[in-house]
Formats: structure tokens, C-alpha cells, sequence
């Protein structure tokens, strides 16, 4: 089956239209410590899962955003030494720095970064 290039462009769109708001959740949550009310249920989940889906879902994002590899490089880096930096800041908020949350977050961004171009890449040679 072949997906229609509009509907890759829109999607591809909608995913850089989603990530600086998905950041802004992402950073405020970290700072916080606690979950939105919309997400109240996950307060059950393990604190090192969160990390790791908050990250693979930024790196996921960023690595569809991008066409060429060396930004979504880039980006990965960049959340990695964001993760670092919150853990860091944490410290000042009132909250527990923690090497196994910034392990989480690396994690997270390795993961979500290598799938989404997985799945991203032989799409974009479908369609080209």
C-alpha cells in the first residue's frame, strides 16, 4: 500500500507543530514532579518509565520532523543534555536529582530516535 505524500506532509506537520508544546509538558513535568490533572493516572507509574516514554516521545518526534540525519542527531543530543540539565535544576526545586532518571531519558531518546527513522525513512523512499 501506498500512502499518499499529502497525508505524510500532514502528518510530518502536525508533528513539528506538537513537539514544542510536548517539550513545554515534558520540561514543566520534570520540574514539577507532578503530572498534569489530565494525567493523573499515571501517579502509579514507575518515575523511571515516565522519563523513558517523555524522551522517546521527544525524540520520536524530532526524528520524523527531520529529513536528513545530522539534525536529528542534533536533536537527540539536545535532549540528552536537557534531561541532564533538569536533573540538575531539580536539585534547586525541591525535588531528588537522579542518575537512573537521566539513564531513563538517554534511554528514551536512543530509542524513540532509532525507531521513528526505522520507520520514517523507508517511507520517505516510497514516496520519492
Amino acid at each position: 500500500m501506498k500512502l499518499p505524500r499529502p497525508l505524510l506532509h500532514a502528518a510530518r506537520l502536525a508533528d513539528v507543530l506538537l513537539f514544542y508544546p510536548a517539550l513545554l509538558l515534558v520540561i514543566w513535568g520534570e520540574l514539577t514532579g507532578a503530572p498534569p490533572p489530565v494525567f493523573g493516572w499515571v501517579e502509579s507509574w514507575n518515575d523511571k518509565l515516565l522519563h523513558f516514554f517523555a524522551y522517546f516521545g521527544l525524540s520520536a518526534m524530532a526524528a520524523a520532523a527531520f529529513k536528513e540525519r545530522h539534525p536529528v542527531f542534533l536533536a537527540g543530543v539536545a535532549l540528552m543534555l536537557l534531561g541532564g540539565v533538569l536533573e540538575i535544576v531539580q536539585g534547586l526545586t525541591g525535588r531528588d536529582m537522579s542518575v537512573y532518571d537521566e539513564i531513563a531519558n538517554v534511554a528514551g531518546v536512543l530509542v524513540g530516535g532509532f525507531g521513528a527513522r526505522a520507520i520514517v525513512e523507508p517511507l520517505r523512499r516510497r514516496l520519492a
